[in-house]
């Protein structure tokens, strides 16, 4: 299905299609980011190097510059990206963990 463009829609019902098969890509590209988070969980050689400050604030900065471009609220993209990260960095423990 083709979205219509935001700028496009003339009533509620296209806005909340459009929104609502957003959402589905939106978390099937979470599903394949969590799976290249179990795939470092497989490849670190220890579970000391699960959580990487550096790196979470690598990824924060990256996805704010992202969303400066995109034109998409930067207080916004850090809080979700915190989120992200932090729930990547518990499901990269528990896979290391079950290793």
């Amino acid at each position: 299905m083709s979205l219509i463009p935001a700028e496009d829609c003339t009533d509620m019902s296209e806005v909340r299609i459009a929104i609502d098969a957003l959402d589905v890509q939106i978390v099937k590209l979470l599903a394949k980011r969590m799976r290249y988070i179990e795939a470092a969980a497989r490849i670190k050689p220890d579970r000391d190097m699960v959580r990487d400050e550096a790196r979470k604030a690598e990824v924060i900065a990256n996805a704010r510059a992202a969303a400066a471009e995109a034109g998409f609220p930067d207080a916004l993209a850090a809080a979700l990206f915190e989120t992200l990260v932090e729930g990547s960095i518990a499901h990269e423990f528990k896979a290391f963990d079950e290793r």
